[in-house]
């Protein structure tokens, strides 16, 4: 007979889930820096690598919070995210599109990732799990933060030097 799973096994299915995710998005970081031209973006993926790794560690202590050992659950969505973010690198040659390219797959990362940590912090706010929601809220604010340097330099620089790039 299966057992029923309630709101605290969501809770850690999701932790583990993120966890994989933040760990796969710290090997992806390099990468991207590397692989753009622009400077404020790759100094955008280096800062948020050392970022990643903070919010890596801060998982781990929500995990401990709850009693539990820190380990991830394969994330499909991070994988399709970070499969995208390859194929713009290796699809568009080095500049202006390229960069373009990897702002907005990193959007999307980031937009992952507030909608896993914005449940998260829900369910651990309905469990009474105050630490976890301390923990969580810090993380969700940098991604928060992380999104609208994205958008800003998309939306003042990357696009408009994709589309010269283009003509």
């Amino acid at each position: 007979m299966a057992t029923t799973k309630g709101l605290n096994d969501l809770l850690l299915n999701f932790m583990q889930d993120i966890y994989y995710a933040e760990r796969q998005i710290l090997k992806a970081l390099p990468k991207m820096a590397k692989a753009s031209t622009n400077p404020q973006l790759k100094e955008a993926f280096v800062h948020h690598r050392e970022e990643t790794q903070v919010q890596v560690e801060r998982l781990q202590k929500a995990f401990e919070s709850l009693g539990k050992r820190a380990r991830g659950v394969t994330c499909e969505a991070i994988n399709g995210l970070v499969e995208e973010t390859e194929e713009v690198i290796e699809e568009y040659p080095e500049g202006s599109v390229r960069d373009a390219g990897l702002a907005a797959c990193a959007q999307a990362v980031e937009h992952y990732e507030m909608a896993r940590y914005g449940a998260l912090i829900a369910w651990a706010k309905t469990l009474g799990q105050k630490e976890v929601v301390s923990l969580l809220e810090e993380t969700l604010a940098e991604e928060k933060k992380a999104d609208t340097l994205l958008n800003q330099l998309a939306s003042k620089d990357l696009n408009q030097a994709a589309l010269k790039q283009a003509a």
